[in-house]
């Protein structure tokens, strides 16, 4: 029955092929998602879509295949076009996340499990990506030292994250800092990395790190598979800390991470959680800091972005920043 189907490209431009490839993923239960810029279909003899598949960047997703064609292998050659194309686009490790019990059909498909969780399971086409991502960071001496870690965004780099940086040093003989890599924030990744690295360059045990792919890559979780009710954030935490836990931080020697408290939003603070039930499990201690106030208010980069974006409450922002973080973001004043 193979040899009667075709795959092809779907062409995301036009309405008419996003209704189709929506209708079929509905028909399934499953969701279209709106980042999505590559897709590609199984059509039968007669033209009608009987399998897709999409991709993200790096990440494939939203696969549905129709029942008659379970068994019979059609998730490998759509998965084959799917790679054939990132890798055209200069895209070449390709990451697929969805549920534990689809394992097996992705593994055979040449992907490798990363890690796993009750619910999820994220796969890679490579089998050692978070070894080899840490590889360059690792140094051997480090082995029986206390080194931690904190990951940040940044967005960007405060008063409140300097003093995060300075508790967590002064606990540990290496801190690795990740900023998180992915560029969606209101300052680009190579803007917020500059400020977290001049911004702690006085501190000689920190080690400033983008995130990479591995770390807090919320912005590219799918969600497309989940069912009403269920938490995205809640699921996706605990792949990420999972992930962390028991890949990113053996390679490191990282016995310790150190987060702030989070009072206001409840993403983050379901993260903290989630960081405090499952970083024991291996061997990994979660160090909680209470946020810094001035004037009684919390310093938070949500609330700096706030007040730069009020002409009113520049200056205001403007205490709340170190001078690097200043220096970085109105270089027009320096001099």
């Amino acid at each position: 029955m193979l040899e009667d189907l075709q795959i092809r490209s779907i062409p995301l431009q036009y309405d008419a092929s996003l209704v189709l490839l929506r209708d079929f993923l509905r028909q399934h239960e499953l969701a279209l998602e709106d980042d999505i810029d590559a897709a590609y279909g199984v059509f039968d003899i007669c033209d009608t879509l009987v399998g897709c598949g999409c991709a993200a960047g790096s990440l494939l997703k939203c696969f549905a295949v129709s029942p008659e064609l379970r068994g019979q292998n059609a998730l490998g050659p759509l998965i084959s076009a799917l790679v054939q194309n990132r890798f055209q686009s200069g895209i070449y490790d390709l990451f697929i996340i969805t549920r534990a019990h689809n394992e097996a059909l992705f593994a055979s498909c040449g992907f490798f499990p990363v890690v796993k969780t009750a619910a999820l399971v994220m796969l890679e086409n490579r089998p050692d990506g978070p070894e080899r991502y840490a590889a360059p960071l690792a140094q051997a001496e480090d082995a029986g030292k206390v080194v931690g870690s904190i990951v940040m965004n940044c967005n960007p780099f405060t008063l409140g994250h300097r003093a995060l940086v300075e508790y967590a040093s002064s606990h540990c003989d290496v801190l690795h800092l990740f900023v998180v890599e992915e560029n969606r924030s209101l300052y680009s990744t190579q803007l917020r990395l500059q400020m977290v690295t001049d911004g702690t360059a006085d501190l000689p045990n920190v080690r400033v790190h983008l995130s990479g792919p591995y770390i807090l890559s919320a912005a590219t979780f799918p969600t497309y598979f989940l069912k009403r009710g269920e938490d995205a954030a809640a699921l996706q935490s605990e792949l990420d800390i999972t992930l962390f836990a028991s890949r990113i931080a053996p390679a490191l020697h990282i016995t310790r991470r150190f987060a702030g408290e989070e009072p206001f939003d409840p993403v983050t603070a379901r993260y903290n959680a989630s960081m405090r039930s499952i970083l024991p499990q291996y061997g990994i201690t979660f160090c909680e800091i209470p946020r810094i106030a001035q004037n009684g208010q919390i310093i938070s980069a949500s609330r700096v972005r706030a007040l730069l974006s009020d002409p009113v409450g520049r200056e205001q922002a403007l205490a709340l920043l170190p001078p690097i973080t200043r220096r970085c973001l109105f270089p027009e004043q320096e001099g």
